[in-house]
C-alpha cells in the first residue's frame, strides 16, 4: 500500500512542476486588466481566519490579534511596508554607542481616545508595565531588560536598559509596545483587554469573541486628512472557501490569508485582486544536532543538497515563496544572501557515504496535522527517498507538539529528530530570527525555540557581539559573519521564504500585509 501510494504522489508531483513550467510563478504576474468593482458607503469589512486573542498589545502573543489593535494603537515606532522602523508617536528617537540608553522626541498635539493628553508621562506608565517583572504580561520578556525610564520633559524621555541590546529599536517597533491611555490603564486595569483606548486612526466600539470586532473612524486623529474610511468590521471566518465567498460576493472587502491554491483563479474575477508578496516568515526541516546521524555536518549538508527547493516552492507553495537563501528572509534587517545549497543527488549520496551512510538511513519527521504541513512534510518524503532515506512523516495536533517539542527541560530527554515548521522574525531584525533559534544551550526549549539543539561557540560570540553596540555597520558585519558561518554548518534544511497572501476588492488602496503577515492601513482609503 505505501509503494502504491508513493507512486501516486511521484506521478502528482511530475504533474504539478510540468504545470507549473508552463505558467508564471508569482500570482498576478500575467492576470488580465478586470474591471472596477464598485463601494458604497466608506464602511468596510475584512475577514480573518481565526478570533481575536486580546485587545491588549502587552499581553497578546499572535500577529492576527496585533492586526486588530494596530487599527486603534499606535507605539513610539513602527515598520514600513519593508519592515524599516519609521517614527509614529516620536518624531526623533536615538542611541548611545553602548546601545544602553535610548532618547525619544515626541509628537506634540497627540491626544488618546478618552481626551488623556500623550506624553512623556503616558509613555513611561506604557514601559513601566511592560518591564514589570510581576506583570504577568506575555511580552514582558521584550522589555525585561528596560531598567529605568526617565521623564525628562513633557514631550521627551529617556529609557536606560540593564545591559546592551542593539536591537532595542526594532523591539519598541514590534506592536507589543504599542500605548493604552492611561486613565484607561488605571481605571479598567486588565480589561483593557476588551477596551482599548489609544491614539490611532480607528476607536473601538465593540468586541463580541467568535463574532467580530468593530471600530469606527477617530475624528480627533493627529495624521491630518486620516482616516478616510468611517467604520471597520473584522469579522473571523475560519474555513477558507467561506473566505474566498465572502470577497467574491461583495460580503468581504479584504481577506487574509487566501489560501494558495486558490490565488490565481480568483484573481481579476470581479474585481478582485491578490496580492501575493515576499514574507520574512522562512520554512525549514530542522534537524535535532545531539542525535545521530544529525551530529555529522556532512549528513546536515547532504540532506540540503537532496532537497529540490524550486520545486518545495511550485508543489507545496504553489509558486507563492522563493528559496530561502540565509538563515533569515531578505526583508529582515541585517539579511546577507549566501550561496545556495543547490539541488543535486549525487553530491547528496557522496556525502551521505563519506559519513557511512551509503545505505541511507530511517527517520522522523514531526510536525503540524494541517493540510499543508502535511503536504509539505510527504514532498520531503518523497525527495529523500532519493538518496535512501526513508522518511516517517508523524503530523501531531497542536497541543501534542507543545509539550514534546517546546515541554522538554533536559535535552536528553527530547525525542525529536527532524521537524518541519516556520519562523516570522516579529521585530524585523536578525536578533530574533537568529537568536531565538540558533542560539546556543540559552535558546534551548523551554526556554526559547533553538529545538535542532545547535551549539557553536564561535556563532553564540557573533550573536553575542552584534547585541553589544547600536552602530549599524558593526551589527550588519557580525550577523553577516554569524549567517555565514550557520549557512555552512547547516543544522536546518533551508527550504523556503513564504508569501504573504491577501485578497481584496480593488477599490481599496493602502491596506496591506507587512512581511511579517500582520495588517497596516496606514493610508486605507476608498476610490
Amino acid at each position: 500500500m505505501k509503494k502504491i501510494y508513493s507512486f501516486i504522489f511521484v506521478l502528482v508531483l511530475m504533474l504539478a512542476l510540468v504545470l507549473s513550467a508552463c505558467s508564471e510563478d508569482s500570482g498576478n504576474e500575467g492576470a488580465e486588466e478586470t474591471e472596477k468593482a464598485v463601494k458604497e458607503g466608506k464602511d468596510l469589512v475584512i475577514a480573518v481566519a481565526d478570533n481575536f486573542t486580546s485587545m491588549d498589545p502587552h499581553d497578546t502573543n499572535d500577529t492576527l490579534s496585533y492586526s486588530a489593535q494596530k487599527t486603534m494603537l499606535e507605539g513610539l515606532v513602527g515598520f514600513d511596508k519593508d519592515m524599516k522602523v519609521i517614527p509614529v508617536l516620536a518624531e526623533e528617537y536615538a542611541a548611545n554607542d553602548e546601545a544602553t540608553e535610548f532618547t525619544f522626541k515626541l509628537r506634540q498635539n497627540v491626544t488618546f481616545h478618552d481626551g488623556t493628553p500623550f506624553n512623556a508621562e503616558a509613555v513611561k506608565v506604557n514601559i513601566d508595565r511592560l518591564a514589570d517583572p510581576n506583570s504577568g504580561l506575555k511580552r514582558h520578556s521584550l522589555y525585561s531588560i528596560v531598567k529605568e525610564t526617565i521623564v525628562v520633559d513633557e514631550y521627551n524621555l529617556k529609557v536606560i536598559l540593564s545591559e546592551p541590546f542593539g536591537a532595542m529599536i526594532n523591539t519598541f517597533a514590534h506592536p507589543a509596545a504599542m500605548m493604552h491611555s492611561p486613565k484607561a490603564l488605571e481605571e479598567l486595569g486588565k480589561e483593557v483587554a476588551r477596551n482599548p483606548v489609544g491614539t490611532g486612526p480607528f476607536k473601538f466600539i465593540e468586541w463580541k469573541p467568535g463574532e467580530g470586532l468593530e471600530v469606527t473612524k477617530n475624528e480627533s486623529y493627529w495624521k491630518e486628512g486620516y482616516p478616510k474610511v468611517d467604520k471597520i468590521t473584522f469579522k473571523p471566518v475560519s474555513e477558507n472557501g467561506s473566505r474566498i465567498a465572502m470577497l467574491q460576493a461583495g460580503e468581504a472587502d479584504f481577506i487574509y490569508p487566501v489560501p494558495t491554491e486558490q490565488a490565481d483563479s480568483i484573481t481579476g474575477q470581479g474585481g478582485i485582486e491578490v496580492e501575493s508578496k515576499p514574507s520574512i516568515v522562512v520554512r525549514y526541516m530542522a534537524m535535532n544536532t545531539l542525535k545521530e546521524p544529525y551530529n555529522d555536518i556532512k549528513v546536515r549538508q547532504a540532506l540540503n543538497y537532496a532537497i529540490d527547493k524550486e520545486a518545495f516552492n511550485k508543489v507545496v507553495l504553489n509558486g507563492h515563496g522563493k528559496e530561502l537563501d540565509s538563515i533569515i528572509a531578505p526583508n529582515t534587517q541585517f539579511y546577507s544572501k549566501q550561496e545556495t545549497y543547490d539541488f543535486n543527488i549525487e553530491k547528496a549520496k557522496d556525502l551521505l557515504k563519506e559519513a557511512g551512510f551509503v545505505k541511507g538511513f530511517k527517520a522522523k519527521i514531526w510536525g503540524a496535522n494541517s493540510s499543508s504541513a502535511l503536504k509539505a512534510m510527504e514532498f520531503l518524503q518523497q525527495q529523500l527517498a532519493q538518496i535512501n532515506v526513508e522518511l516517517e512523516v508523524v503530523p501531531m495536533e497542536a497541543g501534542t507538539m507543545s509539550d514534546k517539542i517546546w515541554g522538554v527541560t533536559d535535552p536528553k530527554d527530547a525525542e525529536i529528530e527532524l521537524y518541519y515548521g516556520g519562523w516570522s522574525p516579529s521585530t524585523g531584525d536578525a536578533d530574533w530570527g537568529i537568536r531565538p533559534l540558533l542560539g546556543g544551550k540559552e535558546a534551548f526549549p523551554p526556554k526559547s525555540y533553538n529545538i535542532s539543539y545547535y551549539e557553536n561557540t564561535e556563532a553564540n560570540a557573533l550573536i553575542e557581539s552584534a547585541l553589544q553596540t547600536a552602530d549599524v555597520d558593526k551589527r550588519a558585519a557580525a550577523y553577516k559573519d554569524a549567517q555565514a558561518l550557520l549557512w555552512n554548518e547547516a543544522p536546518w534544511v533551508f527550504l523556503s521564504v513564504d508569501n504573504t497572501m491577501a485578497g481584496k476588492k480593488n477599490y481599496l488602496k493602502g491596506i496591506s500585509l507587512l512581511p511579517d503577515g500582520s495588517l497596516n492601513i496606514d493610508e486605507l482609503e476608498i476610490e
